[in-house]
């Protein structure tokens, strides 16, 4: 079986390692287990869906798993899940941003991303933020304060602006670096969605100054000051838009529509003969009425069954027609696979995303998800190149069965690399706790 090696986990793991050793170390001693290593070791929680610390440590404590982490993940020594916490908590996040950058580079390079344009030779990328963990006793100085005003009790939270590069034609989505929702350094004030976004434009540009791309994002994008900033950025957009939101827009398109002005038409799906699309859109109308000035292309959509009809509408830079609408429809319709591929994904599939792995008194939580995150995005690159990957994952039948084998094999055996390990599996010999040493 044929392996692009460049994208091989193994390679992906000893890319990570080499970023990881031009993270800065903030520690003055106590210097045993290396700041590379720390990370390392919290970044294998994550590819081995361990459900906790504690079940990291008993791995660590044991001699067959203690040697398969070191040679599999390239770490000299493994912390324990307190070192852990202790060396990971004062790290900047920001110093964790080139990891991503890393990863995708080796996509690009490999030609493996370009599968994935979507339309005009861009890509079609998914913004959406969602909490990862909330509290109403454990707090940190970055948490935000949510106090209800009947009883004055005070919840702790903290979120992120998740993206994801996707196509309505892949399962797989490729998670760039997220960026935080948390109170900021010297602020009093709980941070927001749309100044993380603001935040996250900037930073995804100095990363990927040539990429083109399409964002789109549900109705509480749709707001003038953001699509300046994603003009100003040069991202094309596909924003979700409701009536009841943006009833200057609404109004102004139904005048144009009695004005017969607008374009409509609808055809039967050639696949799916139950099924009706049906189009309306106005090219070049106001965005709302105290921001005319902020010019936008409209795009409606019902997919009308027996069953149920389904209503859409999305505010579009690119100017939409009859050949074009299609097409424009299934990239604001995949917005949702930043929710269900990513999110849901990471919630529900092994990650843990709402899981307090640690809290810690500065970025312990945020180091963490972020190295849930380049977990997930290894994940995702195996699941789009590697053909070992996805032999082995069929064979299992599901992603979970998959995760819990590599786990049992994990205890039992000793293996120099990933590849080995997933061969091993594939080979279908029987797991039984044998003295022997596969190599």
């Amino acid at each position: 079986m044929i392996l692009r090696k460049h994208l091989s986990a193994d390679n992906l793991f000893s890319s990570l390692r080499t970023t990881f050793e031009k993270v800065p170390d903030l520690r003055r001693n106590n210097r045993k287990i290396s700041l590379p290593d720390a990370l390392m070791s919290g970044f294998a929680v994550f590819s081995l869906k361990d459900p906790s610390l504690l079940a990291f440590e008993e791995r660590r404590n044991d001699e067959d798993e203690n040697s398969n982490l070191k040679t599999i993940y390239g770490m000299e020594n493994i912390p324990s899940d307190t070192q852990m916490r202790e060396i990971l908590d004062p790290v900047d996040p920001g110093s964790l941003r080139p990891a991503f950058k890393t990863i995708f580079r080796q996509l690009q390079r490999g030609k493996a991303l370009e599968q994935m344009a979507f339309y005009q030779g861009h890509y079609l990328l998914s913004l959406d933020g969602t909490q990862y963990f909330v509290s109403k006793n454990l707090s940190s100085p970055s948490c935000m304060e949510k106090v209800n005003k009947k009883t004055r009790e005070v919840t702790y939270y903290q979120q992120m602006l998740g993206a994801a590069v996707v196509n309505p034609h892949f399962k797989e989505v490729i998670p760039l670096c997220p960026e935080m929702i948390i109170k900021q350094d010297g602020e009093t004030k709980n941070d927001c969605e749309r100044n993380a976004a603001r935040r996250w434009l900037e930073k995804f540009r100095k990363d990927h100054p040539h990429l083109k791309v399409i964002v789109t994002e549900d109705a509480l994008a749709s707001n003038a000051p953001h699509i300046k900033d994603l003009k100003r950025h040069k991202c094309h957009f596909i924003l979700g838009v409701k009536p009841g939101d943006h009833n200057f827009l609404f109004d102004f398109v139904d005048e144009a529509r009695q004005r017969k002005e607008t374009t409509e038409f609808e055809f039967v799906d050639d696949k799916n003969t139950e099924i009706t699309h049906r189009f309306r859109f106005l090219n070049d109308a106001p965005l709302n009425e105290s921001n005319q000035d902020v010019r936008v292309n409209f795009l409606e959509y019902w997919q009308i069954s027996d069953k149920k009809t389904l209503h859409f509408s999305w505010v579009i830079d690119f100017t939409v027609t009859k050949d074009n609408c299609y097409t424009l429809m299934r990239g604001g319709r995949s917005r949702w696979k930043i929710e269900n591929e990513t999110f849901n994904t990471l919630k529900n599939q092994g990650y843990n995303l709402e899981h307090n792995y640690g809290l810690g008194k500065k970025y312990l939580s945020v180091i963490f998800v972020m190295l849930m995150m380049l977990a997930f995005l290894v994940d995702q690159v195996q699941q789009l190149c590697c053909a070992l990957f996805n032999s082995l994952w069929e064979k299992l039948g599901s992603k979970r069965a998959l995760w819990e084998r590599i786990r049992n094999v994990f205890h039992f055996f000793k293996f120099k690399s990933m590849e080995m390990l997933y061969r091993f599996l594939l080979s279908g010999i029987k797991l039984e706790p044998p003295d022997t040493q596969y190599s």
